[in-house]
């Protein structure tokens, strides 16, 4: 009876000792960098290359650079947490993942530089870069409240689809030297920035509430969370009955399973799922879709 009693206390104690670091991989977007680096690796994958290791490295330390600076902006701070344990963690944790992000930057800073492929493709990053940057930076002063190009009516989730659609499919054919309208690309760029949007509506609905109480329109709040679902699982079919040339149908079928996790996630969202769904499984389908692409090239 002792021991069935000590059980549940053990169980507890080794929960609490994992939620620390999970806490620590996921809402320091380590876990995101890890989906960015997979998608890109997935499209080098489909054009069976081998990715450059230091390109690897880049857009990980870039993107874990990018979203932390996203997290520790002085007016996001100034507004309230909520409930949500993922600001409150944000919130605890500011100065360290400030230095996250200065030591990720600086690590792809140096990186760029050191790579002559990537230099000439300068005037194309930093559109994309001006984009990531320009999307939580508060740009204008209205109602009382600075407004960021996410808050433009409708448009965050286009945002975010077009910039990781833009790093993971064009930025590799750019650093191939493929022609961005050659087919192939195009066909992998469309099917990755339909599959990234649908993810990225799945996270309007986690913020329903609090972008209608802060002004930003989205399409929960246009077409309410029921539609709004129906209208990302819309983007996962087309984005996998978009054709890829030269795949046969059994590997069409494998790159397909993913976005099966992905529709599962997106039917069963709402905003009252704890912070784990969103930042642990939504960004995970993004890692299943790495896995696919590599089982579909061995």
């Amino acid at each position: 009876m002792s021991v069935a009693r000590a059980i549940p206390g053990f169980l507890l104690s080794v929960g609490r000792r994992l939620r620390r670091p999970l806490d620590a991989v996921l809402y320091s977007s380590a876990w995101l960098s890890a989906a960015a680096l997979g998608l890109m690796w997935a499209t080098f994958l489909f054009w069976r290359v081998h990715i450059p290791g230091r390109l690897g490295v880049l857009i990980f330390a870039a993107t874990l650079c990018l979203y932390n600076l996203d997290s520790v902006l002085p007016y996001k701070h100034s507004q309230h947490p909520g409930v949500s344990g993922r600001k409150r963690w944000m919130r605890r944790h500011r100065w360290p993942l400030a230095a996250v992000a200065l030591v990720a930057g600086a690590v792809a800073g140096v990186l760029f530089l050191a790579d002559d492929r990537l230099r000439p493709l300068t005037p194309f990053l930093v559109h994309l870069a001006l984009i990531s940057g320009l999307y939580s930076l508060p740009l204008v002063r209205r109602h009382g409240r600075w407004r960021a190009l996410r808050d433009l009516p409708l448009l965050k989730v286009f945002l975010i689809a077009y910039v990781w659609a833009g790093v993971t499919v064009w930025i590799p054919a750019l650093y191939l030297g493929r022609p961005l309208a050659e087919p192939a690309v195009l066909a992998l760029f469309a099917r990755r920035f339909l599959f990234v949007l649908a993810l990225a509506l799945v996270f309007d609905i986690r913020d329903h509430t609090k972008d209608r109480l802060m002004g930003t329109l989205t399409f929960p709040g246009v077409l309410g969370v029921p539609a709004t679902k129906y209208l990302a699982l819309a983007a996962l079919v087309a984005a996998n009955a978009w054709p890829l040339p030269q795949m046969l149908a059994g590997q069409v079928l494998v790159l397909a399973l993913p976005s099966v996790a992905g529709a599962a996630v997106i039917w069963h969202a709402h905003e009252s799922r704890p912070d784990y769904y969103f930042a642990l499984l939504t960004d995970g389908v993004m890692l299943l879709q790495f896995l696919a692409a590599l089982v579909v090239s061995i």
